[in-house]
């Protein structure tokens, strides 16, 4: 009886392994705008839903790290579906406070750009397997505001 309960799970975990899953990737990280607290930024996120039916997404969570530390972190519950055999475009804002801006002067100074890591987990419903999270990373330079972008 214990072999056929095993080759059951075996069979269930072979199956779930290759179900096909949503593929995502961080496709830019650009300035957006600025307002009297904080500065916003602006990251797209393509996924692609390889299911003919769309698929919730429960959370986007984010952090956003410059000169090994964290500048901005959040989540953003419930940012709503994924088009069903499609690719979807998701943005997701991030805010740095200028507070933070300040303290990374020596990395500003040098060529008015922020060096960063962001790190995006998007979690999605899928069905049978429940929540899933996708890792995403990426590197890159983002300028800063200059006065022209302000006005």
């Amino acid at each position: 009886m214990s072999q056929l309960l095993d080759k059951a799970k075996n069979f269930v975990a072979e199956k779930v392994a290759n179900i096909k899953k949503p593929e995502a990737s961080i496709d830019d990280v650009d300035f957006k705008r600025v307002s009297r607290d904080s500065v916003e930024y602006l990251a797209k996120v393509s996924v692609i839903n390889p299911y003919g039916h769309p698929i919730p997404i429960c959370e986007i969570s984010y952090t956003l790290k410059s000169a090994g530390r964290v500048i901005a972190s959040g989540t953003i519950p419930d940012p709503g579906s994924l088009k069903a055999s499609d690719t979807t475009l998701l943005e997701v804002p991030v805010k740095v406070a200028h507070s933070i801006l300040v303290s990374l002067a020596k990395d500003v100074c040098a060529d008015w750009d922020i060096d960063y890591e962001l790190d995006l987990g998007l979690t999605i419903d899928l069905p049978i397997i429940g929540n899933f999270t996708i890792p995403l990373s990426t590197k890159g330079e983002v300028k800063l505001p200059t006065l022209s972008d302000m006005f």
